[in-house]
């Protein structure tokens, strides 16, 4: 089951870091699906920052960035993935 967190706002790709305004909480560990028209990235979040500040947990309406392992694109979905109960 996958929650949606947001839409990709801007990617940068030098750093690997996309900006995006988040819609439910999000923690460092969690499993996030990036999907767009020629994207499909899974993988573990290992970082977040806030104001250039790492941070461990955010909650919906922070502006964050996050660190991405492949391209992804402006106007992407990024997607919480959650276990089945």
């Amino acid at each position: 089951m996958e929650i949606k967190l947001g839409v990709i706002e801007d990617y940068f790709a030098k750093v690997g870091v996309v900006a995006v305004k988040i819609e439910e909480s999000i923690s460092v560990g969690d499993t996030i699906h990036v999907k767009g028209h020629t994207t499909d990235l899974t993988q573990t979040l290992e970082s977040m920052q806030v104001e250039h500040k790492s941070i461990t947990t955010a909650k919906s309406g922070d502006d964050v960035g996050i660190k991405v392992k492949d391209r992804v694109r402006k106007g992407d979905t990024i997607y919480k993935v959650v276990a089945d109960k």
